[in-house]
């Protein structure tokens, strides 16, 4: 049946960010598809993430590390791998956001934005995208990447370089990994009412210009990434390598 193309039964997830906002959805939403997720945190705790996937009678375990540092991907995967013994889903989540006026934007943001970003991305997905080849029987790597991967922005230099950079490498890995049946993919989220958008929803000045702008007349939710999340990390996905998914509302075709 098509519908059991969507379940994630036997699966292990990997969901970076996973402590609040989109990465908590994500989590919950894969884990209710039957995945087994490991849940990252950074500065917060994703115990309470944890607690509610278990609670509703998954399976999830918390890790925590700092994306900033480069050792801390290997860490996670080393983690996720004592406690589960695979991974068949990865989903680069995580993220972190800086503004200043790029004549003003310092070396110290710019290197942590593109370091958290993109650098960690790449180097959980060699990571993952390593044991699934070497096991040989594929895998799901999926990338939060966002309407700045297309779109300049302002005062965020160093977070459209980055999802542009997130948007460029889902291609890359999936034109390598594809003929190993490992699809890499990405979902672009639109204006997510989220802690990263805090100051743009409290702007009342762009906070409309942004709602007038969005055919669908209203900001996303985390929950509404948790379909395409299910979907590009299940078997439904299987012919889908190197698609950066948009999930706006309708922003980018207005």
């Amino acid at each position: 049946m098509i519908l059991d193309q969507f379940k994630l039964q036997h699966r292990i997830a990997l969901v970076t960010g996973a402590s609040t906002g989109l990465g908590a959805a994500i989590a919950i939403a894969v884990a209710e598809a039957g995945a087994h997720v490991a849940c990252h945190g950074n500065s917060r705790s994703p115990q309470a993430t944890c607690d509610r996937i278990n609670n509703a009678g998954g399976v999830a375990h918390p890790i925590s590390g700092d994306l900033s540092q480069p050792e801390t991907p290997r860490h996670l995967v080393d983690q996720t791998l004592e406690r589960f013994g695979r991974i068949d889903i990865l989903i680069n989540n995580a993220g972190t956001i800086r503004r200043a006026p790029a004549a003003d934007y310092s070396d110290e943001d710019w290197s942590a934005v593109i370091e958290v970003n993109l650098s960690s991305v790449f180097r959980l997905s060699k990571l993952a995208g390593k044991q699934m080849i070497e096991r040989g029987d594929g895998g799901k790597i999926v990338n939060i990447a966002s309407l700045l991967s297309f779109q300049g922005g302002i005062t965020v230099p160093a977070y459209a370089a980055s999802k542009g950079g997130v948007a460029q490498l889902t291609k890359a890995l999936a034109n390598e990994w594809a003929k190993h049946r490992i699809n890499v993919n990405a979902i672009a989220p639109g204006y997510m009412r989220t802690a990263n958008t805090a100051a743009l929803q409290a702007d009342e000045t762009r906070n409309r210009q942004i709602l007038e702008r969005i055919p669908a007349g209203r900001w996303g939710e985390p929950e509404d990434l948790a379909g395409a999340a299910v979907f590009l990390s299940s078997q439904a996905s299987d012919y889908i390598n190197g698609h950066v998914l948009v999930v706006d509302g309708g922003w980018m075709g207005r």
